[in-house]
This record gives structure tokens, sequence and C-alpha cells, in this order.
């Protein structure tokens, strides 16, 4: 593979383009160009909304395989532009690892390549949201008892200490060590110290993960480290000192980008070329083992609608069809805790995930994962069971199992039901969740059994 050392040399050397004239018309202007080429345009099956259709999916694979060599990606810093040739992303797929243990003792995890309608479950990594201080070690507790959950990711705070956490400043390195060595008391007190987390979640600049991976008591070389690119196929200067720190301590990269529908990519078609290219930029310029080109829907902050459930699905099946990588996928809920609907919004994402041959769920971003305390463990439990229950389903089956889900929460999109926050549906000293909520989780289950999920109520 290209050296990172080649990559850094190239932020320096390549092609000299604008942030602005990158984003208004090099980005739109080359989508346009591959969607017209490869007749793409308007091929978006709300009706449908996981796809089916191998020729489809691997068309999108081809034209987000051409966009990524034609267009690269760009260091924001230096406004030069990565460029890659075809050989060279065909041999950084080549190399990419099929497979990769992460974790400790017994709590190891294995993340392996899947396919789609793959029989072997996906693994599952606990997903964010913001929370009060005082409410993080009880939440993440609550998360981590559960053993369905694979994988932890830390929740966020806004603040370390009772100071806000200023992006940039010694307070943000201080919150990345401080959230590295609570998840790791977190993992202690479940009796699972060895559970792989992937972090620091609370590092708006380099900051954060330079405080945090690899310190004492903090986050290890076992942990993967977070790296996530700038929408759209754009890096920086943070994230590549991110990618030196995990690389130096011998560690994996889980990497994401957002391709975002109604961005300067447009429409869901372009939302999907364009995360078939940031997946594979991702594995050459940020070194990521598991990578995640993932679709975002502006007009309601989040991915649970048709169009996005469709992209992402011929995203992820052009991808696990076509490669050997790891690929990861994200929910992205916008309804909140204590709620049908934000379970519904987990059970279509996690099915089409779990189908269209994901090797890593990340559950929920409950309420957007911008309401601070609207989350609970529940959810992340419910998505986990969910995932791995559907290992194996058709995708036929999929569709028809989302398409009568999709109708329980899509009028809301906009205007979603906030539900409770942690202390409201959830017993705070035992960490149980209260009877409503738990009626909800046991009702919503035997909906998705009577629609043919396989999953024990």
């Amino acid at each position: 593979m290209v050296s990172f050392l080649e990559v850094l040399d190239r932020a320096h050397s390549g092609p000299v383009c604008e942030v602005g004239e990158w984003d208004k018309r090099v980005i739109p202007g080359k989508i346009m160009e591959k969607l017209k080429e490869h007749g793409l345009s308007r091929t978006c099956s709300p009706e449908n909304p996981v796809n089916t259709d191998d020729g489809l999916a691997d068309k999108f694979w081809e034209a987000g395989f051409e966009f990524a060599v034609e267009t690269g990606m760009l260091c924001i810093n230096t406004e030069r532009v990565i460029k890659f040739s075809e050989e060279e992303v065909k041999e950084a797929l080549r190399l990419a690892p099929k497979e990769i243990t992460v974790g400790e003792s017994s709590d190891k995890v294995v993340i392996r390549a899947r396919r789609p309608e793959d029989p072997r479950p996906p693994v599952f990594r606990s997903g964010f949201g913001i929370v009060s201080e005082e409410l993080f070690m009880p939440i993440m507790q609550g998360i981590a008892e559960n053993r369905v959950i694979d994988m932890l990711s830390a929740l966020s705070t806004s603040t370390t200490h009772g100071r806000p956490v200023i992006a940039g400043s010694p307070y943000e390195s201080l919150a990345g060590l401080n959230e590295g060595a609570a998840v790791k008391e977190v993992a202690r007190r479940v009796g699972r110290p060895g559970i792989p987390f992937i972090g620091p979640a609370l590092s708006p600049t380099e900051y954060g993960l330079l405080g945090g991976y690899g310190a004492p008591h903090s986050y290890t070389r076992n942990d993967m480290g977070l790296v996530l690119a700038i929408t759209e196929l754009k890096t920086s200067y943070g994230l590549l000192h991110k990618v030196v720190k995990v690389q130096s301590y011998g560690g994996y990269v889980y990497g994401n980008h957002w391709s975002m529908i109604g961005g300067y990519v447009g429409p869901p078609e372009g939302a999907a070329v364009a995360a078939v290219a940031a997946t594979l930029l991702q594995v050459l310029v940020h070194r990521c083992a598991v990578p995640c080109g993932v679709i975002y829907d502006f007009r309601y902050d989040g991915n649970v609608g048709r169009e996005a459930v469709w992209a992402a699905s011929v995203v992820e099946q052009g991808e696990s069809r076509n490669t050997q990588l790891l690929i990861g996928g994200i929910t992205s809920q916008v309804s909140g805790p204590c709620t049908e609907e934000i379970l519904y919004e987990m059970a279509v994402g996690a099915i089409e995930q779990a189908v269209s041959g994901c090797a890593a769920n990340i559950g929920n971003r409950s309420a957007g994962g911008k309401h601070k305390d609207h989350v609970s463990p529940l959810e992340q439990k419910f998505g986990a069971e969910v995932v791995k229950a559907c290992a194996g389903m058709k995708r036929s089956d999929a569709n028809e199992a989302v398409k009568a889900l999709l109708p329980k929460y899509e009028s809301k999109l906009r205007n979603p039901p906030l539900g409770k926050t942690f202390p409201e549906c959830y017993d705070v000293k035992t960490l149980k969740p209260k009877d409503d909520w738990l009626s909800i989780y046991k009702k919503v289950k035997r909906e998705l059994v009577d629609l043919g999920v396989p999953l024990d109520v």
C-alpha cells in the first residue's frame, strides 16, 4: 500500500484546490458526471428501501471507485488534493485486512468481512450521545452490562470536572484522558475488563485523542482510535495527527464519513457514489481498518428515511460484494428513548445493515445524538439483538420488513418525539429500565417477530 509518509507528501504536493471550489464545483460536478456516465440518475427506489439488485449495487461500486480515483481527498490545511492511481487503490484493497481482533483476553472481539445475506452476525458497537458528567458512569455501565453488545463507544460530555471542553484547549486533552480512564473503570465494574472501546469520542480536534489514546489507564492499542473524516471527501492536519498517534501505538483506526443527501453531492444517488469513494479514500488516507461511508439526510438530520436506507443498502452491498473490507454501518435515529419510534428506526437500520454485508454495526445515536441525557442502555441492547438476529436473512424479506416499519415513524422524521431522559426512563441506582420503557421494548420486539425477525421474546 502507498505509505503514510507518501500520503503526507501528497498533501503538500498534490493539485491546488481551494475549499470553496472543492465544495461548490469539484464535488457536485464530478458526482453529476458519474451518475450520468453510469446511468444511475433517478435509480433510487423509495418503495423498495432495501436494494435486492446486485447489478445496481455493482454499478454504484464502479462509479464510486472511479470517483475516488479521479477526485481524491482534499487536505483543508494545505488546499492540496491527495490523489491515488487506480492501481494504488486496487493494491490497498488487496492488502486491507479481512479480519481483525480487538480487545483483550476473554473479551476479545473478531471483526470479519461479510457479504450480503451472510449468516455470520456483524459485530455490534454501542452508539453516541451527549450526557451530563454525573450520568456518564451509570449510563455507560448500564450499556456495558449487556453482553450482546460487543464493543463500546464512550458517550460525550460537554464539560470535564465542571469546566467547558473548549476545542483545541488543554481542557480537551484532559477530557480525552479522563474519558479513557472512565470507560476502563466501567469495563472493570461490569466484569468485562478487556472489552474493546472505540474512541476517544470527546475529541473535537486532535487533542482529545492525543490526550487519551495510549495514556496510562486509558485507551490502549487493543482499542480502536476514532478518526472522523470531513464531509465531503476532506481531511486535515488534525485528523492526520490522530492517525499518526494510533499507528504509533500499533492500534487500528475506526473511520467514518457522512455523505449528505441534499448537500454538495445532491440526491440519494449522488450521496451513494460519494459514500463508496469515501470508504476507499479513508483506507488510504486515514489507514482505516474499519471504514464507514455513511449516508445522512439533511432534511431531518438522520439516516432512517426511505432514501437514506436505500442509498446505504446499495453502498454497503456494492462494497461487500466487491471487496474484503470490514465495512461499518451507522444508524442515526431522530427519536428519543421511551418511544416506539426510536426502536422502529433502530430496527430499520439494523435490518438493512445486517443483510447488506456490514461487518460492524454502530448502534444508536439516540435523539440524533444532540439532546443531553436522551440516551439509555435499552435501545442499545435492542439494536444489538436485532442486527444479530437478522444475519442470514434474505434481502427480499428484509425489504418487506422495512417497508412495514417505515410507516410507523416516517411522518414524524422532521418533528420526532424526544421521549424521556435517562433518569426519567431508568432507575439510576439499579440501572434497570422503568416499566413503561420495558413494555414498549417488549411490544416492538413482538411486532418484529411477526414480521419475520427471529428474536427471542
